[in-house]
């Protein structure tokens, strides 16, 4: 079977301005792509449950996990690699979005999160299991339990019209696709009964917050 082309990033399809466009043309590598996405105030979604599009993002100048992975997913375009994204799913927690890349062979991830944990990953892991299990032990719902279960295939943002995630208002298609794309399972029924508690010093960790809950102009 013939591997599909990889379809190329142009800014006449995809419509960004050119003040969006310098802004993600500076984000030539993954390590300045997830400072970028770092230093986005959190999106508390005090104005309600959002999932922007990319030009939302940056006008509006917060982001939580998805508006994050969206954001890198474009920046990795920009610069010739795809825009994929990879959904890890749980029991009992929110579910964590994050913009997946290749370099070497080997996988990575850009993540956004407000948490001390689930964050950028270096592109050392042969595949996207290891890449998912890499989050397993740091994982943990309110009650300190270990919480991640699958992973998704990954979902190519390229196959998509621009306005459904880069320059609309919104992304919902995506969050919305990517919840239902073909996920596996990272352990079965068994372990994830046996599966321990977080430890205090595990929960304290967890516990640590880069951006502290503000008012936010709707």
């Amino acid at each position: 079977m013939r591997k599909a082309k990889q379809k190329r990033f142009n800014n006449k399809k995809i419509g960004l301005t050119p003040r969006e466009l310098d802004v993600l043309r500076k984000l030539d590598t993954p390590q300045k792509i997830q400072d970028f996405v770092s230093a986005i105030p959190q999106n508390f979604e005090l104005c309600g449950d959002s999932c922007m599009s990319v030009r939302e993002t940056l006008k509006k100048c917060r982001a939580h996990c998805i508006e994050g992975a969206l954001t890198a997913a474009l920046a990795f375009w920009i610069h010739g690699g795809r825009p994929l994204l990879m959904d890890l799913k749980t029991k009992d927690d929110d579910d964590h979005v994050v913009a997946i890349f290749k370099q070497n062979c080997h996988w990575g991830a850009i993540s956004k999160t407000n948490h001390a944990i689930l964050r950028y990953r270096d592109p050392i892991y042969r595949t996207l299991r290891e890449l998912a299990m890499s989050y397993m032990h740091e994982y943990s719902n309110a009650d300190w339990k270990k919480s991640l279960r699958s992973y998704s295939r990954p979902l190519d943002l390229s196959t998509y019209k621009p306005e459904a995630w880069v320059t609309g208002k919104d992304a919902w298609i995506i969050a919305e696709d990517i919840d239902a794309i073909l996920h596996f399972p990272l352990v079965t029924h068994k372990q994830a009964k046996n599966l321990r508690m977080l430890e205090d010093i595990e929960r304290k960790a967890g516990s640590i917050l880069q951006y502290k809950h503000s008012r936010t102009i709707c």
